[in-house]
C-alpha cells in the first residue's frame, strides 16, 4: 500500500522508501513543439519506476529532464527534498544519477574493461601530474577503481570479454557493457533508456534478471523506459504512461493495465 510520506510495500514484500525525486508540472518545448505538457510524478527510493508510451510520447525527453540534460521551460525538479537548480549534466552525475542510452554510446576501440573504467571518473580525484607519475594517491585510486570494476564484471557475468574491444561484441553484450559502465559510477538512481531494445528473447531474460539484481542487491532506484510490455509489467513497481506529451496513467502495473485511457491509447486491450 502506498504511503505518501514513508513509501510503500510491494506485493512481494519489498520495502520501498520515501520520495527521492519529484517532477512537478513539467512542460518542455522545442520551438513550437510541446514534447512534455504539465506532467507530475514522483520516484521513490528503491523502486523500479517505468515510463511507457507510444513512439513520440515524450519518454526520452522526460528521461533527459530527469538527468538534467534538458531544462524544462515550466515546472520544477525536486531531488532529495530540495529544488534542483539548473546545472550541467556532470553536476547531476555528482548527485548520484547515471544512465544508459537508447543508442549505445561506448568507445568501440577500447576494451570492455577500459570502457567500464570510464564510469569511475567521478571517483578519480588525483591530479594529472600524479596520474602521469602513477605514485601515491593516483596509484591507490587506480587499484581501488579496478577492483570495483572487476566486481561489476563478475556481477554481470562478462569476465570472458573483459579484454575484448567493444567494437567486436554482439549487440546484446554491448548493452550489458553499457549497463556495467553506468553501475561503475555507483549511482543512487539509474536511468535506463530502452535497455532491451533490439534484443532476442534470451538476451531480454538476461538483462531483466540483471536489472532486478541491481535493484535488489545494490538497492539502486531504477527509472526504466521500455517498449516490451511483458518486461515492463514483470519488472516495474509503478508505471507512468505518456501519450503525446501528456500523462494519461500512473500506478501499479495492474492499475495501468485496467486504465481505460491507457488501453485506448497504447495497450489496445485489457489484460485480465
Amino acid at each position: 500500500m502506498l504511503d505518501e510520506t514513508q513509501g510503500y510495500t510491494t506485493e512481494d514484500g519489498r520495502k520501498i522508501g520515501g520520495v527521492v525525486m519529484e517532477m512537478k508540472n513539467i512542460t518542455l518545448r522545442f520551438g513550437g513543439v510541446v514534447a512534455i505538457k504539465d506532467i507530475s510524478f514522483d520516484i521513490r527510493e528503491g523502486e523500479i519506476r517505468a515510463i511507457i508510451g507510444p513512439n513520440g510520447a515524450g519518454k526520452s525527453s522526460m528521461l533527459n529532464v530527469i538527468s538534467g540534460f534538458y531544462r524544462p521551460q515550466e515546472g520544477e525538479v525536486w531531488y532529495q527534498g530540495a529544488l534542483r537548480p539548473p546545472m550541467k549534466p556532470y553536476k547531476v552525475a555528482r548527485q548520484g544519477l547515471a544512465r544508459t542510452f537508447q543508442n549505445i554510446a561506448l568507445f568501440d576501440g577500447m576494451s570492455v574493461l577500459d570502457n567500464i573504467m570510464t564510469g569511475r571518473i567521478r571517483q578519480m580525484t588525483a591530479g594529472l601530474f600524479a596520474q602521469a607519475l602513477w605514485k601515491g594517491r593516483a596509484e591507490r585510486e587506480e587499484v581501488e577503481n579496478r577492483e570495483a570494476v572487476e566486481k561489476i564484471i563478475d556481477f554481470l557475468e562478462i569476465q570472458h570479454i573483459r579484454k575484448t574491444p567493444v567494437g567486436r561484441l554482439p549487440y546484446g553484450l554491448k548493452k550489458r557493457v553499457e549497463l556495467a559502465r553506468a553501475l561503475a559510477a555507483e549511482p543512487s538512481i539509474l536511468l535506463l533508456d530502452e535497455p532491451m531494445a533490439g534484443m532476442n528473447v534470451e538476451e531480454k531474460e538476461d538483462m531483466s534478471r540483471f536489472v532486478l539484481d541491481v535493484n535488489d542487491e545494490f538497492g539502486t532506484t531504477i527509472v526504466l523506459i521500455e517498449h516490451d510490455m511483458g518486461v515492463v509489467m514483470d519488472l516495474s513497481d509503478r508505471v507512468v504512461v505518456m501519450d503525446y506529451g501528456r500523462k494519461i496513467g500512473d500506478g501499479t502495473p495492474d492499475e495501468v493495465r485496467r486504465n481505460q485511457d491507457v488501453i485506448d491509447a497504447y495497450l489496445g486491450v485489457a489484460h485480465d
